[in-house]
């Protein structure tokens, strides 16, 4: 079972702001719930190509894994992807403009589990949902400059 969990935000805040901050992988512990840390293994800035080091912590487990930049449109989208590990996974940011000085960003994660993960998977989905509309939430409060 596949595993595509999509959730989106209207945040009030321009375009190029939204993208430079949710896109840049420093800021995500900031508004990412469930990420402690992240280490670059290539320099910066973000490119197609990079790679990002992430530890996470997830339905009670800590997680390290590995992203590389897949595709990158600035401004409109980012597309990561890791095949790392027994859940292998695509994160793709999509920023489009929502009226004047605001911003619509879609977060999506997909992956096809294996192994004990494929019987896992609807929690993790359900999971991942919960945690991706918290991480929005935040994002959105940070940059709106709103308490989280």
């Amino acid at each position: 079972m596949a595993v595509d969990v999509v959730s989106e935000v209207v945040i009030d805040r321009p375009l190029a702001e939204v993208a430079a901050y949710a896109g840049d992988p420093s800021n995500a512990p900031d508004w990412y719930v469930n990420i402690a840390s992240v280490e670059w293994l290539t320099p910066p800035p973000l490119r197609v190509g990079s790679r990002v080091a992430f530890v996470a912590h997830f339905l009670g487990r800590r997680l390290a894994y590995t992203y590389e930049v897949v595709e990158l449109a600035p401004g409109e989208r980012l597309v990561m992807r890791t095949a790392e590990g027994p859940f292998p996974m695509e994160t793709t940011y999509r920023w489009e403009p929502e009226g004047q000085g605001r911003t619509r960003m879609a977060l999506r994660n997909r992956g096809e589990p294996s192994g004990f993960a494929t019987v896992a998977a609807p929690v993790m989905a359900a999971a991942m949902r919960r945690a991706n509309r918290k991480d929005l939430a935040r994002l959105k409060a940070l940059l709106e400059g709103r308490p989280a």
